[in-house]
C-alpha cells in the first residue's frame, strides 16, 4: 500500500480544498467552520469537550462533523490543515476524534455483514408503547426528553449526549439497540453507517462484548453543567449479549483511484473536490440526488435538504457534473458499457449502487482513496491498535 500513489483524484495531495472564488454557500461555509475552529477552537478543546452546554452554546466543539460526513471537508485535509498550524500534543485528542470516524468506516469495510444484520433487523418487535414516548420526549426522564427535541429540530447532538442518551435509550427504556441507531441515522445531518452503527453497538455491549456504557446521573449533572440531573436511570444493567461474531473479510486493494469508464458517479458520501482535473476527464458525472435513494432508513427531510444543498453545491462547482435520479440512473444504465464509482463505503448508498448494477448488468468500479485504503489496514481489531499507528497514518500522508 505504501507505495501507492499519494495523489487523490489525479491532483495535489493537500493545500485548498479546492473551492474556486464562485463556491456557493455550502462549501463557503464548510470553509469558514474549518478556518475559525483551526484558528480559535483548538486551545481548549480537549478539557472541555466532553462538556454539553446545550444547543446555543457550542464553543467547546468543532461543529465540523455534518461537512466531514460528506467529505466537504475531508478528513485528511483537516488533520494536516491542524498540523500545519499547531503541534501533535496540543491537537492530539482532537486528531484522535477525526480518525476515529476513519477507523469505524475501515472495520465496517472488513466486517460488511454487521451493516447487513442491522438493516435487516425486524423492527416489529421493538416495544410501541415506550418506543413512541421515546421519540416523543414523552418518558419523563428531562435530558432525554430535551434531547429527542433537539435531535429532530436541529438535525445534531453533542456526541456526549448521544452516548447518554442512546444508553438510556437500551438500559433504562428497554428498547433495541437497532432502533435508536435507526431513529439517529434518521435525524442527523452528520449520520454516517459506520460510525453510528458500531458507535450504538458500543453503548450497548456487543462491538466489544461485555464492555458497555451506562449513563450516570452524576456524570450527566456534572457534563451538563448542572443543567440535568436525572433519576430512575438504570445504573446498574448488564451489557446486552453479543450473539454473533464476525469474520473479518478481506478488502479488495485493487480498487484504486485509476479511471476505466468514462462516466463517474459520485454520491453524498463524498463530495470531495480536491481536483478538478480528475472529473474534466469524464465526458459525464453523475451526482445522485439523495431524495431518490432507497434506503433502509428513510431520511428525515431536514437531512434530505442538508443533503442536497451538499450535492448542488458540488455540482456548482465542478462544471461537467450533473444532478441525476437513482432512477433515471438506473434506466440510463442499462446502455452503458460501465461507470467508474467514487465509492460511497459500506452503507445505504453502496447498498443502492449494488442494485443498480445487478438490476441493470452494468460494472461498477469503485474509485477507493489511497489514504482509506492505507488506514484500513490497521482497522481489523480494537481503536488502540488503530491509534498506535496514527503518526504512521500521518507521515504516509505527507
Amino acid at each position: 500500500i505504501s507505495s501507492y500513489s499519494r495523489r487523490v483524484f489525479g491532483g495535489s495531495r493537500l493545500g485548498s480544498l479546492g473551492m474556486s472564488s464562485s463556491s456557493s454557500t455550502a462549501f463557503a461555509d464548510a470553509e469558514k467552520s474549518l478556518q475559525a475552529f483551526v484558528n480559535n477552537g483548538l486551545s481548549g478543546y480537549e478539557r472541555l469537550r466532553n462538556y454539553d452546554f446545550g444547543p446555543a452554546d457550542r464553543h467547546n466543539v468543532s461543529l465540523l462533523s455534518k461537512y466531514i460526513t460528506h467529505r466537504v471537508l475531508f478528513e485528511y485535509d483537516v488533520v494536516q490543515r491542524i498540523l500545519a498550524q499547531h503541534p501533535m500534543q496540543m491537537v492530539e485528542k482532537f486528531v484522535q476524534e477525526v480518525f476515529w470516524r476513519i477507523y469505524w468506516k475501515g472495520w465496517l469495510e472488513h466486517r460488511p455483514a454487521v451493516w447487513a444484520d442491522f438493516t435487516a433487523f425486524d423492527h416489529s418487535q421493538t416495544p410501541q408503547t415506550p418506543y413512541q414516548q421515546a421519540i416523543n420526549g414523552k418518558t419523563g426522564i428531562d435530558c432525554f426528553d430535551v434531547w429527542a427535541a433537539e435531535l429532530q429540530n436541529t438535525n445534531y447532538l453533542h456526541n456526549h449526549a448521544r452516548m447518554w442518551f442512546a444508553s438510556i435509550w437500551i438500559f433504562t427504556l428497554g428498547l433495541p439497540w437497532q432502533a435508536g441507531a435507526r431513529f439517529f441515522m434518521q435525524h442527523l445531518n452528520d449520520g454516517d453507517a459506520a460510525s453510528n452503527t458500531l458507535g450504538w453497538r458500543w453503548v450497548a455491549g456487543v462491538q466489544t462484548s461485555g464492555k458497555h456504557y451506562l449513563a450516570r446521573a452524576s456524570n450527566i449533572e456534572q457534563f451538563t453543567d448542572g443543567r440535568f440531573a436525572p433519576a430512575r436511570l438504570n445504573e446498574t444493567a448488564l451489557p446486552v449479549a453479543a450473539l454473533q461474531s464476525y469474520d473479518i473479510m478481506p478488502i479488495d486493494y485493487s480498487e484504486r483511484y485509476h479511471k476505466k469508464f468514462n462516466k463517474l458517479i459520485v454520491l453524498e458520501n463524498d463530495l470531495h473536490l480536491n481536483d478538478k482535473d480528475f472529473y474534466d476527464a469524464y465526458d459525464s458525472v453523475f451526482v445522485v440526488r439523495p431524495g431518490s435513494i432507497d434506503r433502509s432508513v428513510a431520511l428525515a427531510d431536514p437531512v434530505l435538504d442538508f443533503k442536497t444543498d451538499l450535492v448542488t453545491a458540488f455540482c456548482e462547482n465542478c462544471g461537467n457534473a450533473e444532478l441525476i435520479d437513482a432512477s433515471a440512473l438506473a434506466t440510463m444504465a442499462r446502455n452503458q458499457p460501465g461507470f467508474d464509482l467514487v465509492y460511497p463505503h459500506i452503507g445505504d448508498t453502496w447498498d443502492a449502487m449494488r442494485r443498480l448494477r445487478d438490476g441493470a448488468g452494468v460494472p461498477l468500479h469503485p474509485l477507493k482513496r489511497p489514504q482509506d485504503l492505507f488506514c484500513w489496514q490497521f482497522a481489523k481489531k480494537g481503536f488502540f491498535n488503530f491509534k498506535k499507528n496514527i503518526p504512521e497514518i500521518v507521515s504516509f500522508l505527507r
